[in-house]
């Protein structure tokens, strides 16, 4: 049985409809050609003004205030031309085509003002409710935990009110500071249902699990027993569903372990250069065992030392493209970010650069985690520090 997610839409579901849509738009243009190529042949006879009057009508239904106006313009244009060609100016004819057009256009706007105005307030709501269940699901990180600061940011698509399916959590146990990063393919209800399991999973199994790759076989099993409760879940999601995720295990030592399973490997900030920590063995995601010749028994080690910063993430951050189609350069950006930045202010600057890059919109949530390896005495500051002020 495969974990539970939402699955990737099927070929053709979204694009059949896509095609339909537009070409609903260019309804009201194909019409005004058609109306003036009549106009300007032999059959020029044919009453086609009340035809034309009704393109601005049309571009109403599929179209904002805008496109309205752009197929007006254009029946305008049309009229202009066939009363010109057709030295019809003066007739009561043409008079009444012209004023059919104006009152026609200018209800066609108002209203499709309205209507967008109306669906862009119901969408601003359910995208509210949307990000409010999602905080309730994904808990900013502590600032400080054990031997790292830590901060975390995530940021939901600009478009569309579904749920995304990106999980992250951070917590302080006796073995280190045990991390994830998640990522349920798809939106909606089912894949926010795969993220409440999945770090439901996580934060029971990480303060009792001496291995990382227990955590990590405890939320996959997890996943399968939701995915097997009857009638919870469209028998396609259970078939073609999957999520990766990455854990990390940052303990008093100076090495960070992780166990990675699909997901895009973290990135390691040392002396202002960026490091991909790559695994030795390439895992299947959860819910795709079966493509996996064995799991690990082990995590994988690799240099943490005081003053590295270590950034977990998702596909939406690497994948988000500008108008070039041009993949955002993430290594990069870290690089140019100055070094004496807080967790929180790194992440920001990140953000910043992410919607410069995209032009403040992003196709996919992002979510990241940043940590800081602490050097022991300044380790030793905070700690007293957060005492003192708690004691006062």
């Amino acid at each position: 049985m495969r974990s539970l997610s939402r699955s990737p839409p099927r070929p053709g579901a979204g694009g059949h409809s896509g095609v339909l849509f537009t070409l609903m738009k260019c309804v009201p243009f194909a019409i005004a050609l058609g109306v003036l190529g009549i106009e300007l042949s032999p059959a020029h006879h044919l009453v086609t003004g009340p035809v034309l009057t009704t393109t601005p009508a049309l571009a109403a239904l599929t179209m904002g205030p805008i496109g309205t106006l752009s197929a007006a313009a254009v029946a305008l244009a049309v009229n202009v031309t066939t009363a010109t060609y057709n030295q019809a100016w003066g007739t009561q004819l043409v008079f009444g085509n012209f004023l059919g057009l104006l009152v026609v256009s200018v209800t066609s706007v108002i209203l499709s003002n309205a209507v967008r105005t109306r669906r862009q307030g119901e969408l601003d709501q359910v995208r509210r409710i949307a990000v409010a269940a999602q905080e309730v699901v994904l808990r900013p990180v502590p600032a400080r935990l054990g031997p790292v600061r830590a901060a975390s940011l995530y940021l939901a698509a600009g478009t569309g009110a579904q749920i995304g399916g990106d999980l992250y959590e951070a917590v302080s146990t006796r073995y280190g500071v045990r991390m994830i990063m998640g990522d349920v393919r798809g939106k909606g209800l089912s894949a926010v249902r795969a993220v409440a399991v999945a770090l439901g999973a996580f934060r029971e199994a990480v303060h009792y699990e001496e291995e990382l790759p227990e955590v990590m076989n405890h939320c996959a099993a997890a996943l399968r027993r939701e995915a097997a409760v009857p009638g919870a879940y469209a028998q396609e999601v259970l078939m073609e569903g999957f999520t990766t995720a990455l854990m990390a295990q940052v303990p008093d030592e100076h090495v960070v372990q992780l166990v990675n399973r699909g997901h895009p490997p973290p990135l390691v900030l040392h002396q202002g250069r960026v490091q991909t920590l790559m695994p030795a063995s390439p895992l299947a995601p959860l819910g795709l065992e079966d493509l996996s010749a064995g799991l690990p028994a082990k995590p994988e080690s690799f240099p943490f030392l005081p003053g590295d910063r270590l950034l977990l993430y998702t596909d939406g951050v690497i994948e988000a493209r500008n108008r070039d189609n041009d993949f955002f350069a993430l290594p990069e950006t870290m690089q140019g970010i100055r070094a004496s930045t807080t967790p929180s202010e790194f992440l920001e600057e990140l953000h910043q650069a992410l919607l410069r890059h995209t032009g403040g919109h992003v196709a996919d949530d992002v979510a990241m985690i940043l940590v800081d390896r602490v050097d022991e005495e300044i380790g030793k500051q905070i700690g007293a520090a957060a005492t003192s002020t708690r004691d006062s």
